[in-house]
């Protein structure tokens, strides 16, 4: 009773410091991926400063191209939701009407309640205003993973003075950074990819906003098991509505044949022997790490759930935990 006394009170704390904890953690995991690129251009005798400042204003300059496309994407977006319910309206009624026929009553009032646009909008706006609290402090977040990716080659020498067990625990750190970094750096490169070819294969058959849904695919991917399927709704709707069924069906196979191939062929294979997680751990990590910390906690839910999960194996009294968070194997 008292650990969970404890437990509680942790997160509780967690909760209410979401607005520290939330641009901390984002600042660690970027430094994690962040860190193999210094590592490789040390290779060529690059300074670490130097490398630190190059990487730095690289992320400026990506974050302000990308912010600045997706935002007038997504304000066009806001301004033709009038057309939106209008045109599902429209289709509506002619479901209703056919169903009549087959004496099958429907509303299609009702079902507008379900189809509204407007609660796309309610879900972009709250995923991208999670991060505005982050995005507003831009230039601390990135102060923050500057001096992490400069104070990192000391780390080592500080925690193996400060450790009780300095063996044991450089282990599991070193084990906790090897499979986040691994995680974070393939999931990274295969969400680039995977908003890529969302990108090229909407702005190839013409549907609007093709930027706008492949930022989404790339931000939504980090999202385990759900979040494709969220990224594949939106744009679906939109070619269905305003470029035809075709090409509707076009875009429908489109985010099929990319979930299939990345998520269930491609990346189980570059993952290598997998997470260490189960299943269901993972999708129950998600809905926790989304309620503590909100939809930046559903993107770091997998990491954060390592991260668990070896501190639980590096406890001989939580170890029985651990094996209940791992996949059996």
């Amino acid at each position: 009773m008292l650990m969970l006394a404890s437990l509680v009170i942790i997160l509780s704390g967690i909760k209410a410091a979401s607005q520290i904890v939330i641009p901390f953690l984002l600042a660690l995991f970027l430094s994690i991926v962040l860190y193999p690129v210094v590592r490789f251009m040390a290779r060529f005798r690059i300074p670490n400063v130097i490398s630190v400042i190059l990487i730095a204003l690289a992320i400026v300059i990506g974050f302000l191209a990308t912010a600045s496309v997706v935002g007038s994407s997504l304000n066009d977006f806001t301004r033709t939701l009038p057309q939106y319910r209008g045109l599902i309206g429209e289709h509506l009624r002619d479901l209703q009407f056919y169903a009549a026929q087959l004496n099958i009553q429907i509303s299609s009032e009702e079902l507008m309640q379900y189809f509204d646009p407007a609660l796309l909008v309610s879900f972009l706006t709250t995923m991208l205003s999670s991060f505005s609290g982050v995005m507003t402090n831009i230039f601390l977040l990135l102060m923050t993973v500057v001096f992490m990716l400069l104070e990192v080659q000391s780390l080592p020498h500080k925690l193996n003075k400060s450790l009780s067990n300095p063996v044991q625990g450089m282990i599991s750190i070193n084990n906790a950074i090897n499979s986040i970094s691994r995680y974070l750096a393939i999931k990274t490169v295969i969400s680039i990819i995977t908003g890529m070819i969302i990108w090229g294969f909407l702005s190839w058959i013409g549907v609007k906003y093709a930027m706008l849904w492949g930022v989404l695919g790339f931000m939504l991917n980090y999202i385990p098991n759900i979040g494709s399927f969220i990224a594949a709704v939106p744009p679906i709707l939109q070619a269905l509505l305003f470029n035809g069924f075709a090409d509707g069906l076009a875009v429908l196979g489109c985010y099929i044949a990319v979930n299939l191939m990345i998520g269930n062929i491609i990346e189980p294979r570059i993952m290598g022997r997998g997470l260490g997680l189960s299943t269901l751990i993972v999708f129950l990590s998600l809905i926790f790490w989304g309620w503590l910390l909100g939809p930046v906690g559903m993107l770091l839910s997998v990491p954060l759930t390592i991260v668990a999960k070896i501190m639980l194996e590096a406890n001989p009294g939580s170890h029985r935990l651990a094996i209940m968070l791992g996949d059996g194997k």
